[in-house]
């Protein structure tokens, strides 16, 4: 299998995603858009993984590789490519799939719990995560569920955490992917992390650390029947 992925920042890659590629033995490229690498031909892969990034859909004037890659991404959904998008990704998908993409009311930044809803539990890709998960947080962005899409996830702060559409296309707004050195980079290049109820303080992200491992392992166990079955 050939593994494309999407980076829109240079302090937000793939993470432990890197490392089941390596594992699985899958062919990984990658665009950096912010470098103004080109997008790949639909040809040159079979799956694509959409990162997150600070920037949302509303920035769309102040990045010029935004539109060519929610085009991009539309093809690649309609060429029948397994997609994933975490974060800003998830965000993209829910738009190029019709559904709107706006402020949450509550910035969500650290580490709070998710719930999974019955229809994750369905999923081969989904089944091994317990009802409810501590993940790693930082988005300020929702969304509205795509039409004939299924709910997965919820939290406290946010009704839409992730969604499947179709058998080949999967969003989650939250991190699994997420590495310490991950989020150290986040931390480093980030001023949000103000006084409110779902962000937490530094100290605070950088002891969820401790977690990072057991999720990775968790997302590494979903993107194997996720993408390879």
């Amino acid at each position: 299998m050939r593994l494309h992925y999407l980076q829109h920042v240079p302090f937000e890659n793939p993470g432990s995603i890197l490392d089941w590629a390596e594992r699985a033995a899958i062919a990984l490229t990658g665009s950096h858009l912010y470098r103004g690498e080109p997008l790949p031909r639909l040809d040159d892969f079979d799956a694509l993984v959409v990162m997150g990034g600070p920037m949302g859909l509303a920035d769309d004037q102040l990045y010029s590789w935004m539109a060519p890659e929610i085009k991009f991404i539309a093809s690649a959904i309609r060429a029948e490519k397994k997609v994933l998008g975490i974060c800003l990704g998830a965000q993209m998908l829910a738009d190029v799939l019709g559904a709107r993409v706006y402020p949450n009311g509550h910035k969500e930044i650290g580490w709070f719990p998710i719930t999974w809803k019955e229809a994750a539990r369905s999923l081969a890709h989904l089944h091994h995560m317990p009802a409810h998960l501590a993940v790693f947080h930082w988005h300020s962005d929702t969304f509205d569920l795509p039409a004939g899409a299924r709910q997965l996830a919820s939290s406290s702060a946010c009704a839409h955490q992730a969604f499947q559409y179709g058998e080949s296309v999967l969003a989650l707004q939250f991190h699994l992917e997420v590495k310490e050195e991950n989020v150290r980079a986040l931390l480093l290049n980030s001023d949000e992390l103000v006084n409110a109820h779902h962000i937490q303080n530094r100290a605070e992200i950088l002891a969820g650390t401790k977690e990072c491992d057991a999720l990775n392992v968790k997302m590494q166990q979903l993107l194997d029947k996720f993408f390879i079955g």
